[in-house]
């Protein structure tokens, strides 16, 4: 199995910042794509930043220029820095894994972690 846990949501004034961190843990042979997702009341689940194992990254043009998202594969933890941050970026947000795992065999699994809110508001 591989679990993804993620940490650092919370209650922010607008203009402030955040830092996520996911960690992922198991039968992991490697890990492809690391991304952040949001989820906002009553809206679909977009994407909002993407790195490759390579560290090319991909990003939103609502987060452009505020967000850097970065990972340390030797960890297998990928993060989100979130700074001046808007209320319109109040949302529960996703960290999602594309994986190779090595049980019961080799395949490839994308995962999801379990979601952290960030709210935004003074």
């Amino acid at each position: 199995q591989v679990q993804l846990v993620e940490s650092g949501g919370g209650l922010v004034q607008p203009g402030g910042s955040l830092r996520l961190s996911c960690a992922a843990s198991g039968s992991i042979f490697s890990i492809n794509t690391m991304g952040w997702y949001r989820q906002a009341p009553g809206k679909q689940r977009e994407l909002v930043a993407a790195i490759a194992h390579g560290g090319s990254t991909n990003y939103a043009d609502s987060v452009k220029g505020r967000f850097t998202i970065s990972r340390d594969n030797a960890k297998n933890t990928v993060y989100l820095q979130m700074d001046s941050l808007k209320p319109e970026d109040t949302a529960v947000y996703y960290c999602n894994a594309d994986t190779i795992v090595v049980l019961p065999t080799i395949r490839s699994l994308e995962v999801w972690g379990q979601g952290t809110l960030v709210t935004v508001s003074s």
